[in-house]
């Protein structure tokens, strides 16, 4: 009895953490140097600005100029299931992204980089090791749309 005492504190506990890194901001966002964060150790991400070929997605072109091209990703955006812009500037998107079955929040970002006209995409899960690809495949989706 005691025993399955120690392990429900236990699985309170990790529950417990997990919510709160879940709805914590994650440190570190944004664009420093004209580059989206690093990305975490853990293969829960994708970025077009990683050296890591299994975790590189490629950039976007934009479509017309910076204004035109944030415009569609935005709209793009709006169509989407469960996704909140949190920030958003002249050259930069910060969205959540909630998985639909555990509520999980995912960090997206988009640097609509002008000198080169190419839109820099980082995907990230807050919590957990692995992602079975979401993160990929939101960005194929994403990308898929933006492309027509």
């Amino acid at each position: 009895m005691q025993f399955l005492s120690i392990l429900l504190m236990i699985a309170i506990i990790l529950f417990g953490v997990m919510t709160y890194f879940n709805l914590s901001d994650p440190v570190g966002l944004g664009i420093k140097e004209k580059k989206l964060a690093d990305l975490p150790k853990t293969p829960n991400a994708v970025s077009s600005q990683t050296d890591e070929e299994a975790r590189f997605v490629a950039p976007l072109p934009f479509k017309g100029d910076l204004q035109a091209s944030m415009e569609r990703v935005k709209a793009i955006l709006d169509d989407m299931d469960r996704f909140f812009i949190q920030k958003e500037n002249e050259t930069y998107i910060h969205v959540v992204a909630v998985t639909p079955l555990m509520r999980y929040r995912d960090d997206v970002e988009f640097f609509f980089d002008e000198e080169t006209s190419l839109i820099h995409f980082r995907s990230a899960s807050r919590v957990g090791y692995s992602d079975k690809g979401l993160n990929r495949q939101r960005y194929e989706a994403i990308a898929k749309i933006y492309s027509r």
